[in-house]
C-alpha cells in the first residue's frame, strides 16, 4: 500500500542544511551515516529490530512533489524573505535518490552501539533521511522489543495485542501491532492491521453488550447464539466470579450445543486469586479446555509477577502499556556523519561528548556476529571496511576486549538494501520476519534476555577502528 507523497515528513532543519549544502555545491560529496542507539530500551540489554519495510517503502516513493515544492516555497526567514532558494526547489524537485544503504534484517537481536541501518551517497539526501529513518525505526524497535519482553515474561503462553484505542494516533496503532507480532505476540485486535499485514485478529465482547442486557446471564446466552464459535466471556461487569459461574452454565449449553466455549476474561481485581477461583470453577464444570483470559494494565513485569503468585492464566491480553512503550516512550536512536570522502579517500568524524556514551564511532562500519557450534550467540565486533577486520576488539561498556574463540562461526549483519537509489532486498513475510526474532531470541543467553539486571553481551570495537576512534578523539581534542 502506497504512503503517498511523505518528503516532507521531516524536521524543518534537515531541509535547511541539506539547502546550504547545496549554496556551497557540498550537496554531492559522499557521505556515510550510521544510525543505531546508544542504550538498549526497558533497562534491558537488547533490542529486536524492526521497521525496515516501512523506511524501504518510503525510499523507493522519495520524491518532492509539485505541491510539496510550492509549500516549500511559502516558507520564509526571520527577515520575512523567502527561506529556500528558487534554484534548490528546483533541485528537489527533480530530487531521486541515489543512495546505497545496508541494514539489518527485521527480527534481529541487536546491541547498543550497533548500526542497524549505514547509509552512503550524495550528503545532501543522506542528511534528508535523518529524520524519517529515525522515525521509522525507532518507534518500531521499541514495540517489538517490549512486545518481546512481554512475550518472554508469559512463558510461551499467547499474548494478544489490543492497544488501538490506547494507541497515538491510527498509523501508530498500526506500527505498534505490526512490531508487536514480530515481537512475539500471536495476534491483535486490530482489524486494519489484521488486513493489511495478515496478523491473525482477536475479539469477543465488551461490558457494554453485558450492560445492554437485563441480566449477565441472558447477555452471556444471547452473544453464544449470536456467535457461538468466538465465545469468550468477559466476566467482571458486575461480580466477577458468579460471571464465571454464569460464563461455565452458557459453555455447557453450548457444548450441548456442538460448540466450545474459548474461554473468559478477567479485566480487574486480584488477577492472581481471581484466575485460580475461576480455574476451579471452570473445571468443575467440565470445562477443562476453557482459558482465563487477563487483561487490565498488564507488563512483562506485572506478568511475571503473576505468574510468580501461581495465577491460572492461560492468555495474556496487553494493551496500552505495550503500544505505548508505558515505561519508556522512545527507543533514542540517532543518526550520526560518520565520514566524507575527500580527495585522498574516506575522512573520518566523531562527534565528542562530556558522556563516553555519546561519543560516537567513525567510519563506514559493519558488524560481525560470532556464535558457537549450538548457534548460541557469544559477541559482537563493530568493525571499519576499510580497515578491515582483525578479529578482536575493545568493548563498548570498558569492560575489557572482545576476543571470539577460533572456533566460532561469524556473520555480518548489515546486508544491501538499496543499490543507487533502487531496493535490492527482497523483504520477507511478516510471519518470516516474526519467526526470524524468535530464533534470534533463542540465541541470546537467558542471562542476557532476563528482564532485570541482564547480563553483560560483549559488544566491541575491533582493534582498528578503536584505534581509529581514539586517534580522532585525541585530535579533535587537541584542536577544539
Amino acid at each position: 500500500m502506497s504512503l503517498g507523497s511523505l518528503a516532507l515528513l521531516t524536521d524543518l532543519y534537515q531541509i535547511t542544511m541539506a539547502c546550504g549544502y547545496w549554496q556551497l555545491g557540498r550537496a554531492d560529496e559522499e557521505a556515510v551515516f550510521n544510525l543505531f542507539f546508544r542504550r538498549a530500551p526497558f533497562r534491558g540489554s537488547h533490542a529486536i529490530a524492526a521497521g525496515l519495510q516501512d523506511a524501504l517503502q518510503y525510499m523507493a516513493e522519495f520524491q518532492f512533489t509539485s505541491d510539496d515544492v510550492a509549500y516549500l516555497a511559502t516558507l520564509r526567514g526571520n527577515d520575512g524573505e523567502r527561506l529556500l532558494a528558487p534554484g534548490f526547489l528546483d533541485y528537489l524537485a527533480s530530487l531521486r535518490l541515489s543512495l546505497d544503504v545496508e541494514a539489518v534484517p527485521e527480527g534481529t537481536a541487536v546491541f547498543p552501539h550497533e548500526p542497524l541501518l549505514r547509509v552512503r551517497g550524495p550528503l545532501a539526501q543522506c542528511q534528508l533521511l535523518e529524520t524519517p529513518l529515525l522515525n521509522f525505526i525507532n518507534f518500531s524497535t521499541l514495540i517489538a522489543t517490549k512486545s518481546a519482553r512481554i512475550c518472554e515474561a508469559a512463558g510461551g503462553e499467547p499474548v494478544v495485542e489490543f492497544g488501538l484505542r490506547r494507541a497515538q494516533g491510527s498509523d501508530g496503532a498500526l506500527t505498534a501491532s505490526r512490531a508487536a507480532f514480530i515481537g512475539g505476540c500471536t495476534a491483535t485486535s486490530n482489524v486494519l492491521a489484521g488486513r493489511r499485514y495478515g496478523i491473525p485478529v482477536r475479539g469477543t465482547h465488551a461490558h457494554s453488550w453485558v450492560m445492554s442486557f437485563a441480566d449477565e446471564r441472558e447477555a452471556f446466552a444471547a452473544y453464544a447464539a449470536a456467535l457461538p464459535n468466538n465465545c469468550t466471556f468477559l466476566v467482571d461487569t458486575y461480580d466477577t466470579l458468579e460471571g464465571v459461574r454464569r460464563a461455565a452454565e452458557v459453555g455447557k449449553q453450548l457444548a450441548a450445543r456442538g460448540h466450545a466455549m474459548a474461554g473468559v476474561r478477567l479485566d480487574s481485581g486480584d488477577l492472581a486469586a481471581l484466575s485460580v477461583a475461576a480455574r476451579e470453577i471452570l473445571d468443575a464444570a467440565g470445562l477443562e479446555k476453557a482459558a482465563i483470559v487477563a487483561s487490565n494494565d498488564l507488563d512483562e513485569r506485572e506478568i511475571a509477577a503473576l505468574k510468580a503468585k501461581g495465577a491460572a492464566i492461560g492468555v495474556w491480553g496487553v494493551g496500552t502499556r505495550l503500544v505505548t512503550a508505558y515505561d519508556q516512550p522512545a527507543l533514542g536512536g540517532v543518526y550520526k556523519l560518520a565520514a566524507l570522502r575527500g580527495p585522498a579517500g574516506w575522512e573520518y568524524r566523531i562527534k565528542l561528548s562530556e558522556e563516553p556514551v555519546k561519543v560516537s564511532n567513525p567510519g563506514v562500519q559493519q558488524v560481525r556476529r560470532y556464535s558457537d557450534a549450538s548457534g548460541r550467540l557469544l559477541g559482537d565486533l563493530i568493525y571499519e571496511e576499510e580497515l578491515g577486520l582483525r578479529g578482536a576488539g575493545v568493548r563498548v561498556d570498558a569492560a575489557g576486549e572482545f576476543v571470539p574463540p577460533p572456533e566460532a562461526t561469524a556473520e555480518d549483519l548489515l546486508v544491501p538494501v538499496l543499490r543507487a537509489g533502487r531496493q535490492v532486498y527482497e523483504t520477507p513475510p511478516l510471519a518470516d520476519v516474526r519467526a526470524r526474532a524468535q530464533a534470534q531470541l533463542q540465541r541470546v543467553d537467558p542471562a542476557v534476555r532476563r528482564l532485570d539486571a541482564p547480563a553483560s553481551y560483549p559488544v566491541a570495537l575491533d582493534r582498528p577502528l578503536a584505534d581509529l576512534k581514539a586517534r580522532l578523539m585525541a585530535d579533535a581534542r587537541r584542536n577544539r
